[in-house]
């Protein structure tokens, strides 16, 4: 997990409570800090590489319990990660 960024206590708040990231920013700390999970390069690679083949059972999943829209979003802040490296 990286290290826990510096926001205020209202933006923290609604990252919190958001059911579904609005924002690169509030999903990157969902990933990280809500999931605990770590963007490295490898595990942002094999997440475009899934959630951009529509034939992958878990990408057919995804869609069907969020939508395309926000399967293309996802796939948006994964490829903005993956650029940050």
């Amino acid at each position: 997990m990286t290290e826990e960024p510096k926001l205020d206590p209202a933006t923290r708040a609604r990252y919190e409570e958001e059911l579904f990231p609005q924002s690169y920013e509030s999903w990157r700390y969902c990933i990280e800090h809500k999931c605990g999970l770590r963007l490295t390069r490898d595990y942002i690679q094999q997440r475009i590489s899934i959630l951009s083949d529509p034939q992958q059972e878990e990408t057919q999943r995804f869609t069907r319990s969020y939508g395309p829209a926000h399967l293309a979003q996802v796939v948006a802040w994964f490829e903005r990660a993956a650029a940050e490296y």
